[in-house]
């Protein structure tokens, strides 16, 4: 299992949370999202190294910016 952490722009509340780990969630391979709204920080387990532009692709189809990992 490899762990990576995203930093994302644009969370403001709850539904903001459930937007992006729903999106990410669908990645293939993806076996966990967690959250941190106060600090945009997105923690997600996969089975491999997944690629940024996956990740991506799935936060901006939620609405938001990945910043960066």
């Amino acid at each position: 299992m490899v762990t990576t952490t995203y930093q994302v722009q644009g969370m403001t509340c709850g539904h903001c949370v459930s937007s992006v780990s729903a999106e990410v969630g669908a990645i293939a391979g993806v076996s966990d999202v967690q959250v941190d709204l106060a600090s945009g920080r997105v923690t997600v387990t996969s089975e491999s190294q997944l690629d940024t532009d996956t990740v991506r692709a799935a936060v901006d189809e939620a609405g938001y910016d990945l910043l960066g990992a």
